[in-house]
C-alpha cells in the first residue's frame, strides 16, 4: 500500500509525540507517588527524553518531510498539521540541545526546592527561560514575553491581554467591593470522612465525563490533570475539615481530562491530540467547577447528595449551601479562591512574571513585589511564603506564560456557557437533577472533538456565533454574586 508523504510526515511526529506522552507519565509520577530520593534519577530520564524529543524536531529529516508533504496538500486541516509540526522543527533548531537538556535539569531541581532553598534555583529558571525566549523570539514579538506566552497561548500576544485584562480589572474590583461589604457566607462544619469523599469524588468526575476506564484519580498537594486520548490522569486532594476541596478540585480537572479524553481518536499522538491553547483548556475545568458546579441548580443537588453521605453538614438549607458554596472570603490561595477573586489573584502573577522576565524585577525582590500587590489588592498582609509566592509550583516548574491562559479560560468559559444555555435550554434544568449530560455533549461536540485542528479563537467563534469577549463573563459574575447580596 502506498503511503503519501503527509501520511509519512504524520508517522514520524506519531514517535515524536509518544515520547512527549513518556516524559508527562514520568512528571506525573513524580508529583503522586516518586519517592523523594529519587529526584535526580528523575532528572536524568526527563533531560534524556528532551534530548531525543529536541533531536528528532531538529533532524533535517524532518524537513525534508514537512516539504514533501506540503507539496500537495490543499486543504485546511492537513495546512495547519504541517504548520504545528513545523513550529515545533522550528524551534528545535533555534534552541542548543545543550540548553534543553540544561533545562529539564533545572526544573527537576527547582521542583524539589519548591518551598524550600528556592531563590537560587528560580533565578537560573528565569535566566534560562530568558535565553530559550530570545532564542525563539520573532521579528514581531514585542517582548520576551510574547515568546512565552506563545507555548501556552499561541493565538494572542500580551498587548492583546493587557487590553482585555485592563477591562476586566475595574468591575471585578467594583464587585469585590460591594459583594465583601455583604455579611459573611455561611461555612460547612463538621468531620467529613476522606472515604466518604474518595466515593463522592468518584461519582462526581464520572457525572461530568469521565471515563475511569481511561484514566485514574490520584492524591496531589496541588491538583493537576495529565496525559491524553486514552491514558488522562487527575490527582484531587483532601481535607476532613473541607469536603468542597476535594469536590470543587476533581470537578476542575475532571474539565480538562474530559477534553483530552474526548479529541477525536483519529487525533490521538498526533499535534491536534490534545488540547488547542490551554486557555480553551482552561475555560473546560472553568465551566464545569463555576457556571455548572456552582450554579444554584447544581449545588441544590449537590446538598442533598452531601446530606446523604456526611449527615449534618453545618448548614440547615440548599441557599444556604448555595451561600457557602460561593461565598467572597478573603483568603491567600488562588486555588480556592472564589469567581470574583480569581482573576485578581491570576493578574496579580500575570504582571510579576512579565516584569520577572522583562528585567523590571530581580528575583530576589520577588516576595516583596508579591507581597505589597497582595496588600494593595485584597487587604490583607501575607503571613507566610506558602500562603504567598511560593504557593503555586508553576514559576519552578518553568511554566512562565502559562497564568494568564487561567483568567483567559475563565472569559472562553462565559462565552461558551452563554451559547450553552442558548443551544439546549433545558441545561440548568437537568443540572438541578445531578445530570450533566447534555451539557458535556455539548461541549464534546463544540470544543473536545477538534482538539488543536482549529485556532482558540476560531474555536470559540465558531460555537458562540461571535469573537470571545469578557462581556459574558462580567455579565455572568455580576448577575449570580449581587443576586448573593440582596
Amino acid at each position: 500500500m502506498m503511503h503519501s508523504a503527509f501520511d509519512t510526515l504524520v508517522a514520524y511526529q506519531r514517535q515524536t509525540e509518544t515520547l512527549g506522552s513518556i516524559s508527562g507519565l514520568l512528571s506525573w509520577d513524580m508529583e503522586t507517588k516518586m519517592a523523594q530520593g529519587s529526584a535526580a534519577k528523575r532528572g536524568e530520564q526527563l533531560a534524556v527524553l528532551s534530548g531525543l524529543i529536541h533531536d528528532r524536531n531538529a533532524a533535517s529529516q524532518l524537513r525534508d518531510l514537512i516539504s514533501a508533504a506540503r507539496e500537495n496538500a490543499q486543504d485546511v486541516t492537513t495546512l495547519r498539521h504541517i504548520a504545528l509540526i513545523e513550529r515545533e522543527a522550528d524551534k528545535a533548531s533555534r534552541v542548543p540541545k545543550d540548553l534543553v537538556t540544561e533545562f529539564a535539569h533545572a526544573r527537576i531541581r527547582s521542583n524539589q526546592a519548591w518551598g524550600n532553598i528556592f531563590i537560587p534555583e528560580l533565578k537560573n529558571i528565569v535566566r534560562l527561560t530568558r535565553e530559550f525566549a530570545s532564542a525563539l523570539r520573532e521579528p514581531s514579538d514585542k517582548t520576551l514575553y510574547d515568546v512565552c506566552l506563545r507555548d501556552y497561548e499561541p493565538d494572542t500576544d500580551s498587548a492583546s491581554i493587557d487590553v482585555m485584562f485592563e477591562k476586566l480589572r475595574p468591575r471585578l474590583v467594583e464587585l469585590r467591593a460591594a459583594v465583601m461589604a455583604a455579611p459573611d457566607a455561611p461555612r460547612l462544619s463538621g468531620h467529613f470522612d476522606i472515604a466518604v469523599q474518595e466515593r463522592l469524588v468518584i461519582d462526581l468526575a464520572e457525572r461530568f465525563g469521565y471515563d475511569l476506564n481511561r484514566g485514574r484519580i490520584d492524591i496531589a498537594i496541588h491538583p493537576f490533570c495529565e496525559g491524553g486520548g486514552s491514558d488522562v490522569r487527575v490527582t484531587t486532594r483532601y481535607d476532613e475539615k473541607d469536603p468542597l476541596n476535594s469536590i470543587y478540585s476533581i470537578i476542575h480537572e475532571v474539565g480538562h481530562a474530559s477534553y483530552e479524553q474526548n479529541i477525536s481518536k483519529t487525533h490521538e499522538l498526533t499535534v491536534f491530540g490534545h488540547g488547542c491553547s490551554m486557555g480553551i483548556h482552561e475555560s473546560q475545568s472553568r465551566i464545569c467547577e463555576n457556571q455548572l458546579g456552582r450554579s444554584r441548580e447544581f449545588t441544590s443537588w449537590l446538598y442533598g447528595r452531601m446530606r446523604d453521605a456526611f449527615g449534618d453538614i453545618g448548614v440547615a438549607s440548599e441557599d444556604a449551601f448555595f451561600r457557602a458554596v460561593n461565598g467572597l472570603q478573603n483568603g491567600y490561595i488562588r486555588t480556592e479562591a472564589d469567581e470574583v477573586q480569581y482573576n485578581l489573584h491570576v493578574l496579580l502573577r500575570y504582571d510579576l512574571e512579565k516584569a520577572l522576565i522583562g528585567g523590571d524585577l530581580a528575583v530576589e525582590d520577588l516576595e516583596a513585589a508579591w507581597n505589597d500587590r497582595f496588600e494593595a489588592d485584597f487587604g490583607v498582609k501575607v503571613d507566610k511564603p506558602s500562603n504567598g509566592f511560593l504557593q503555586d509550583i508553576h514559576w519552578c516548574e518553568a511554566l512562565i506564560g502559562y497564568f494568564p491562559t487561567y483568567s483567559l479560560g475563565n472569559v472562553y468559559a462565559g462565552c461558551l456557557y452563554s451559547a450553552l444555555c442558548h443551544d439546549v435550554p433545558s441545561v440548568m434544568e437537568q443540572v438541578a437533577q445531578g445530570d450533566l449530560s447534555s451539557a458535556t455533549e455539548w461541549l464534546r461536540e463544540n470544543i473536545h472533538q477538534f482538539g488543536a485542528s482549529v485556532p482558540s479563537v476560531d474555536l470559540i467563534t465558531k460555537a458562540c456565533g461571535q469573537a470571545p469577549s469578557e462581556a459574558p463573563l462580567l455579565d455572568y459574575l455580576d448577575n449570580k454574586f449581587r443576586a448573593l447580596i440582596d
